[in-house]
């Protein structure tokens, strides 16, 4: 038996808000930018996790406050603790770190990011571990591990946004660290769509509404094959979204799509 986890699920680290069946993230710390610390990055990995067990929130949209979305990890909070740990304890936060982009994609539940402003190191990364990004003109992009003396390759960059937008795009972004502007941003594919300022979140939660209307248990597989078929064949892909699809066709909404269409009237999805 599924459980809730809307009006009753207080973080302590970020806000968290549900309205419907969208659940709303903010990172909400304006003042710096929205930085990730190692408790939010823990909360953040935790609440992913625990959405697979909630049955109320079918979409979820992923946003930072005062106008910007999240400027990575602390500097004072995270940075700075790490330079005086030993190799246990890094690769113990490095692990965690990766934890929150599997729980990501692991969860059942959509994630559309609303990027304004900032969006920088780890921030970059929550945005690219979303299924779909909104985003402005004026927006900032940077995957800038490079520039602070790292490789590339954290919390699944080198796997993840090469696909969205090309390997060379990708290793050019990686290698040096630059921001990739609003504009080269939506002409890349990253984002799926450029809004005015200030209006991000509200057309983020209005697809998030949309999605979470359709049908919810269909697009759980849809997201899980999306992730799963990275790593198959075109053979066993086509095999596994036979099986998916076969599932899929057993759902009462499926048969209340096909009853709808016979009465010319529009489905009512209710997600089994």
């Amino acid at each position: 038996m599924k459980q809730s986890k809307g009006a009753g699920f207080t973080p302590e680290h970020f806000a968290w808000g549900v309205d419907g069946k969208v659940a709303t993230i903010t990172i909400n710390r304006p003042e710096r930018k929205n930085p990730l610390t190692f408790d939010s990055y823990a909360e953040l990995r935790d609440t992913f996790r625990a959405l697979a067990y909630v049955d109320d929130v079918k979409t979820v949209v992923i946003t930072g406050a005062g106008g910007n979305f999240c400027s990575g990890g602390d500097v004072h909070d995270i940075i700075a603790p790490l330079i005086e740990m030993d190799m246990t304890e890094l690769l113990r936060f490095t692990e965690m770190t990766g934890d929150v982009v599997k729980a990501m994609r692991a969860c059942p539940q959509p994630i559309v990011a609303a990027v304004e402003g900032v969006c920088a190191g780890a921030g970059a990364i929550l945005a690219m571990a979303s299924d779909i990004r909104y985003g402005t003109a004026d927006a900032k992009v940077q995957f800038l591990f490079n520039r602070v003396g790292l490789a590339g390759c954290d919390m699944g960059a080198c796997a993840i946004l090469p696909r969205i937008i090309g390997q060379g795009r990708a290793s050019e972004l990686l290698y040096t660290g630059r921001t990739m502007g609003g504009n080269e941003a939506h002409a890349w594919g990253f984002f799926n769509r450029l809004c005015e300022p200030g209006s991000t979140l509200g057309e983020a939660t209005t697809l998030a509404s949309r999605i979470a209307d359709g049908p919810t248990f269909a697009n759980a597989i849809t997201k899980r094959q999306l992730h799963q078929e990275w790593s198959m064949s075109i053979d066993d892909a086509i095999t596994a979204e036979a099986e998916a699809q076969a599932i899929c066709m057993q759902t009462e909404d499926f048969h209340r799509a096909y009853h709808a269409f016979v009465a010319k009237e529009r489905p009512v999805f209710e997600g089994n």
